[in-house]
């Protein structure tokens, strides 16, 4: 079944004011997870809003935090999150890199004591209307295996990259650093199906097609899947956001980032202070006229279009085509939900006295 964008943001905003955010935040807050819905990114949206009530149950989520930069410099700032909604967080840095690069040319934001922000690529959008190319990574829960381990040392991590166009539409990578996503996994395992080889590897490292695998003691694989198939550089490119993200700010890296299941306890001596963020803005115009720019980046986006299609395929994608494309029809038709979904939402509507 279908639920309007309206009906999914109020239900979010309702449910986020019931554990005591201001509406500002919510609003924030809100917009960044329907978001992801949107863009058909369904395992970062609504699907996710349970998850961060039980975080606050916990006592692990702020829900009125003293958001603050700890350290800058013309260039550069560190935001400590004080705990709170890595929805409202990110927003929040995204904000102070853009405006640091109006200023110097680019503006670069290591964030820590943050929690889960969403999907990577709302965040680096923000920087588009400003002429401005964004970056957005994050850390997360470890349940990524590095290639030859058996261990769980890295989140999915995930890189978005936006980069603005003329009359194109913008050039949006929005990426795990593994093979999938964890919340793919989710979906599958609420459809009743397996994973395609080189999702996932079982508590021994053995390849594995389980949607459980991971629930029981495996890992998720590094993009790649496998060293033949290039699992090394899917380790690189997430040790390289744990490192951004974590290490630069001052918040928990590798094994002890706090996980996103409230049932799962954070490391009793983690290394640093919640989850970490990283943002980078650069301003077109520090390196070539904006209009300029954009031409050619207009001119790149058709060249690519116009590549000739592999047999059975229709065309040649842009990265961020597949999204913006959902978005604009799920604004119409409603996004979908399924019934496992509806029924947590439901049940959590219930609980708090929010109509879902």
């Amino acid at each position: 079944m279908n639920y309007s964008y309206e009906q999914l943001h109020s239900f979010t905003l309702g449910m986020l004011s019931k554990i005591g955010c201001s509406e500002k935040d919510a609003v924030t807050a809100a917009d960044v997870l329907l978001s992801a819905d949107l863009r058909g990114v369904d395992s970062h949206g609504v699907a996710r809003l349970s998850g961060y009530v039980r975080l606050w149950e916990k006592g692990r989520i702020n829900p009125t935090p003293n958001v603050r930069v700890v350290h800058e410099t013309p260039s550069t700032a560190v935001v400590d999150g004080d705990g709170g909604l890595g929805l409202v967080v990110a927003p929040y840095a995204m904000k102070i890199a853009i405006e640091k690069a109006k200023i110097a040319g680019t503006g670069w934001v290591s964030v820590k004591n943050s929690n889960h922000y969403g999907i990577a690529g709302y965040h680096a959008m923000q920087a588009l209307d400003h002429d401005m190319i964004g970056i957005s990574m994050t850390n997360a829960s470890p349940l990524v295996a590095p290639t030859f381990s058996q261990e769980r040392l890295l989140g999915t991590n995930p890189i978005a990259v936006a980069i603005p166009a003329k009359d194109q539409p913008p050039f949006v990578a929005d990426m795990a650093t593994t093979t999938a996503a964890n919340g793919k996994l989710e979906i599958l395992q609420r459809k009743g199906m397996d994973t395609p080889i080189g999702w996932v590897q079982d508590k021994d490292g053995n390849p594995t097609t389980s949607t459980s695998g991971v629930k029981d003691g495996g890992a998720l694989l590094p993009l790649g899947g496998d060293r033949e198939h290039g699992s090394h550089k899917g380790y690189a490119l997430g040790s390289i956001v744990d490192i951004f993200s974590a290490v630069l700010s001052g918040a928990n890296y590798g094994p002890w980032v706090p996980p996103f299941v409230a049932f799962l306890e954070p490391d009793p001596n983690p290394v640093g202070e919640g989850i970490g963020h990283f943002f980078g803005a650069m301003r077109v115009d520090a390196f070539r006229p904006a209009d300029e720019f954009k031409a050619h980046m207009d001119n790149w986006i058709t060249r690519f279009r116009a590549a000739t299609p592999t047999p059975g395929n229709e065309k040649v994608l842009i990265p961020g085509d597949p999204e913006r494309e959902l978005e604009a029809i799920r604004m119409k038709v409603g996004i979908p939900l399924l019934d496992p979904v509806v029924k947590d939402l439901t049940e959590l509507g219930e609980r708090f006295g929010v109509k879902f």
